[in-house]
């Protein structure tokens, strides 16, 4: 859910300021790694590679996000590292356990500059300042014959069908990173209804924008509960830092009236555009403000982060949530629990007036990234591991070790006589192993999986029957409504590094349209104000930056 952008204009600001800094550092190391591939992997590589293991164990070191440990392990001596162990041959050493994620990009842009020493195999989140800066150190090795050679079929053939994945990590024709798959579609937007309310008042599902009106107005002055129209909010929206964001979004909005905002979207002519100067955008913003002085939005919205946002939906004062297809994992239970008798269904995107819809996609199907140190001395290393977690984990095979979970007593156990992984039922639940790479996911599995529950075909594999007792019904039909609509999914098009223009005159067009955008929707500019944003947003940088964005977009798609 969440590698969104989150970060505050200020932080970006000095993101940009350190990649301009960096940008021309270390051009001499950087050439030094330009031929390097697979000669750095010796014949003892390859010979463990294809046992996929090392006898005697070698010492590997990467980096450890903050986990939760049970039943007396450690971040030194824990189940997935024995485990590691004992099927690989592999142990780590002088591996980095960073608090979190700010620490730990803190502590990587500490060690660039100072020139230390970096891990192995070192954890790259989705953030494309840091993967130049990383890129430019001149550390790594550029991973395309290594890919080629070691990386399994499934890894292979997602990448073939989702060359855009590619595009953060391509630098002078040649791929740095090697991505982390993730599930495609898992953060996609639909809209989540008081079920409970739109029983009792006799309302159909919202095919249109001009039908949401409608519920929101029987939702504020006929509410079931019999709260009063002053203390009910409908839409619970988020407009602190971003619109298109991962919960209380309004790229479903925008996409109405034919542009996702703060994104980057294909124009007719397959151009590259920013949904936020569209003149779409105009009419979104003129529906938002109408919907704020009607009192279908709290007027303290755009103080509001995400959680917060969530917080009115689950305190029963809000009617209607954009959130993804995980909403009952979260927040959806603390609904149940604070408003009894309480309901909620997800309902698909409703068509503007002109019949467009649109959302934004997570389409890519990757998480993160690694990239490998080119002084690791054991390269291959890293695709013996993940490639295993591939082929064995992410979707296990009945009677395999994994059948039931990763670890008994952990992610499943043995209870009343039925192994299990209802985390409800396994005392002291714990999935959260130390994995290098996070969780092994195969992208299309997931909702594959739920849309086949949902309509009411029995679970066959492991990995389904462990998908059906850990995910909600409610979980199973959101996931149908997703890929129903799978194609109103607009891609965010533009992932590559800051554009020259961009460090020094984005974090400005920014603020401005934050200011623009939230004075209309509060009625302190009039509509017409959008056309002077989008005039001076060209003229102090925007159209230079639409350029560069094109140029990099041209580059990658060779």
């Amino acid at each position: 859910m969440g590698n969104l952008k989150k970060a505050g204009l200020l932080l970006v600001a000095m993101a940009f300021i350190v990649s301009a800094c960096s940008g021309n550092t270390s051009k001499n190391e950087n050439a030094n790694t330009e031929n390097a591939g697979t000669s750095v992997v010796s014949s003892e590589g390859d010979a463990s590679f294809a046992k996929g293991k090392y006898d005697p164990p070698i010492e590997i070191s990467t980096v450890i996000m903050p986990k939760k440990y049970t039943n007396g392990d450690t971040k030194e001596d824990n189940v997935h590292d024995r485990w590691m162990l004992e099927q690989f041959g592999m142990k780590h050493k002088n591996t980095w356990y960073p608090a979190g994620n700010d620490q730990y990009k803190q502590k990587l842009q500490l060690a660039i500059s100072s020139g230390e020493k970096l891990p192995d195999f070192v954890f790259v989140p989705t953030d494309s300042i840091l993967t130049n800066q990383l890129i430019d150190s001149g550390q790594f090795l550029a991973i395309d014959e290594l890919f080629d050679k070691y990386a399994n079929q499934t890894w292979k053939d997602h990448a073939a069908q989702h060359p855009e994945l590619w595009y953060p990590f391509t630098r002078d024709g040649k791929k740095w990173n090697l991505p982390i798959l993730e599930y495609t579609d898992n953060d996609d937007t639909i809209l989540w209804l008081r079920e409970d309310w739109m029983e009792k008042l006799n309302l159909k599902a919202p095919e249109t924008i001009a039908d949401l009106d409608i519920i929101f107005d029987k939702f504020k002055n006929e509410n079931p509960d019999g709260l009063a129209a002053k203390d009910v909010y409908p839409l619970a929206i988020s407009l602190k830092n971003n619109t298109n964001t991962w919960m209380g979004s309004l790229d479903w909005l925008f996409g109405a009236y034919g542009a996702v905002e703060e994104q980057w979207n294909k124009d007719a002519d397959g151009n590259l555009e920013y949904g936020s100067v569209n003149p779409g955008a105009k009419q979104a913003l003129a529906k938002l403000k109408e919907w704020m002085d009607k009192g279908y939005i709290h007027p303290d919205a755009a103080l509001w982060d995400e959680g917060k946002t969530a917080e009115i939906w689950t305190n029963g004062k809000a009617g209607v949530l954009p959130g993804a297809n995980w909403v009952p994992d979260w927040p959806a239970p603390d609904l149940l629990k604070n408003v009894v008798g309480s309901k909620y269904k997800a309902y698909p995107i409703p068509a503007g007036p002109d019949g467009l819809r649109g959302t934004k996609w997570q389409n890519s199907g990757v998480n993160s990234s690694f990239m490998i140190n080119k002084d690791a001395k054991h390269p291959e290393a890293f695709f013996i591991y993940y490639n295993y977690l591939l082929d064995n984990l992410a979707n296990p095979a009945a009677g395999s070790d994994y059948e039931f979970g990763f670890a008994k007593g952990y992610d499943w156990d043995v209870v009343d006589g039925v192994p299990t992984n209802n985390k409800d039922k396994v005392k002291d639940f714990n999935n959260e192993f130390p994995f290098i790479t996070g969780p092994a996911r195969i992208p299309d599995l997931y909702m594959k999986t739920l849309v086949k529950l949902a309509d009411g075909a029995a679970p066959e594999t492991p990995y389904e029957k462990q998908t059906a007792e850990f995910r909600k019904p409610e979980n199973w039909y959101s996931a149908k409504i997703v890929m129903s609509q799978i194609d109103i999914r607009k891609q965010n098009y533009f992932t590559g590094a800051a554009t020259p223009t961009m460090i020094s005159k984005w974090s400005l067009l920014r603020q401005s349209e934050l200011e623009t955008f939230n004075k209309i929707i509060y009625g302190k500019l009039p509509i017409e104000a959008f056309d002077s944003f989008v005039t001076n947003w060209k003229t102090n940088g925007g159209d230079q930056i639409t350029k560069e964005v094109n140029d990099w977009f041209k580059s990658v798609t060779k």
